[in-house]
C-alpha cells in the first residue's frame, strides 16, 4: 500500500504541502522530548501527503503524522478589528535514529 500512495502523489503537489517548520518554545520542547517536528501545512493536506513530502524533502523515515487545525483569533488592531489566519499544523514523528537538520540546503 505504501508504494502505491507514493506513486499516486505528484512531486509538484508534495513540494507545495509543507509551508514552513514551526519554531517556537513549545515546538522545540516537543522535538526534544518526543522526536517530533512541527510543520505548518496547506489546509487541504492529508496525512499520507505530509508523510511523503517529509520523506522526499528531508530523506528521513516518518513513523506517524498527527494533524491539527487551529482557528484564527479575532484581534483588535488600534480601532480596527482584524483576524489572524486559520492554520493547519502537522506533528511528524520520526523513526528511531532519524533526524531533520534545517540548516542544510534543500536541493
Amino acid at each position: 500500500m505504501n508504494g502505491q500512495v507514493k506513486a499516486n502523489l505528484s512531486t509538484e503537489r508534495l513540494l507545495q504541502v509543507l509551508l514552513a517548520p514551526i519554531v517556537t518554545e513549545k515546538a522545540t520542547f516537543i522535538a526534544e522530548k518526543n522526536q517530533q517536528i512541527a510543520f505548518r501545512v496547506v489546509p487541504n493536506a492529508t496525512k499520507p501527503e505530509i508523510k511523503a513530502a517529509v520523506e522526499m524533502l528531508f530523506k528521513a523515515e516518518v513513523e506517524s503524522v498527527q494533524v491539527l487545525n487551529t482557528k484564527g483569533k479575532s484581534k483588535r488592531f488600534g480601532r480596527f478589528m482584524g483576524r489572524r489566519r486559520n492554520e493547519r499544523k502537522a506533528y511528524v514523528s520520526l523513526k528511531e535514529g532519524q533526524e531533520i537538520d534545517f540548516s542544510q540546503e534543500v536541493k
